[in-house]
């Protein structure tokens, strides 16, 4: 099993660290408030194990932190910062690749919508809405761009339109699925990962933010990068998270998604360093 193992939930991480990440701009509002807990986190990332960073750059836009006061050359400085920081913590590390996070439109709207496809612009809205920051992360130094989150087929060819244009840009595409065979829309994700088959920069096409329960059914219909959340629930009768927070349970089906045909596994939301040491652990 020699799949590349991935961080895991960056924002998690950072909350651990004392991080207050309550408003609209989540993780990326500390890449002005506090740069230096963002290297860290990376940094603690790949001394559990991981192969990869990923960047703060999920939730920040230019016209998000325009909104909240920023001029748009700060903005475009602080995505490139974003990549700085991850290439950073790599070179400390010795080891590694930076992949800069080009998070979903409803990253930006902040309702949810990134789980739901539920957006108010069509495909060629979302191209030029991506537009800028997907150049900016392509020249800010990253081994490769993470599409990640993508809840909708109109999203995905978005973003392959803008792939298309800089076929030197390496990068791996994932999706928000609903289930073990459709993205958030409710889009086939085979048809979602076809947009992506004569596009040889892709490295993978696969899930991420997804239930694990449903990654063994994706992965039968093409997944080869698989990055979920810790799949919890709240039990409100007893007060308690239900689904893979243990990470020695998550390092465990992880191997086996591994051994099913993922190529890179990692985890996402309220997954933890301790989770990718066991990720790296049951591989090894």
């Amino acid at each position: 099993m020699n799949a590349i193992v991935l961080d895991g939930g960056l924002a998690t991480h950072l909350e651990t660290l004392g991080c207050d990440l309550s408003d609209d701009l989540w993780s990326a509002r500390l890449l002005t408030d506090d740069p230096g807990v963002i290297r860290q986190a990376h940094l603690d990332y790949f001394r559990a194990g991981a192969d990869v960073a990923t960047t703060a750059s999920y939730q920040a836009s230019v016209p998000g932190f325009v909104r909240h006061g920023l001029t748009s050359e700060g903005a475009r400085d602080l995505i490139r910062l974003s990549v700085t920081l991850a290439v950073q913590a790599r070179d400390e590390a010795g080891h590694g690749l930076v992949a800069a996070s080009v998070g979903p439109y409803g990253a930006y709207l902040a309702n949810g919508a990134e789980y739901t496809g539920d957006y108010d612009l069509d495909e060629d809205g979302l191209t030029e809405w991506h537009r800028e920051r997907f150049e900016i992360l392509a020249d800010a130094g990253a081994d490769l761009l993470a599409c990640e989150t993508i809840p909708s087929h109109a999203e995905a060819r978005a973003l392959a339109r803008l792939l298309r244009e800089t076929p030197s840009v390496r990068a791996w595409v994932t999706f928000s699925c609903r289930d073990g065979e459709h993205v958030s829309d409710g889009t086939p994700f085979e048809e979602c990962a076809a947009v992506f088959a004569d596009l040889p920069q892709v490295v993978a096409v696969g899930v991420n933010c997804t239930a694990p329960r449903f990654i063994p059914e994706l992965i039968k219909h093409g997944a080869s990068i698989v990055y979920p959340n810790s799949g919890e629930t709240w039990d409100a009768a007893n007060r308690r998270w239900l689904g893979l927070a243990d990470p020695v349970e998550f390092g465990r089906a992880a191997a086996g998604w591994a051994a099913h045909g993922a190529r890179y596994v990692g985890g996402c939301c309220r997954t933890t360093p301790a989770h990718i040491r066991e990720i790296r652990s049951h591989l090894a």
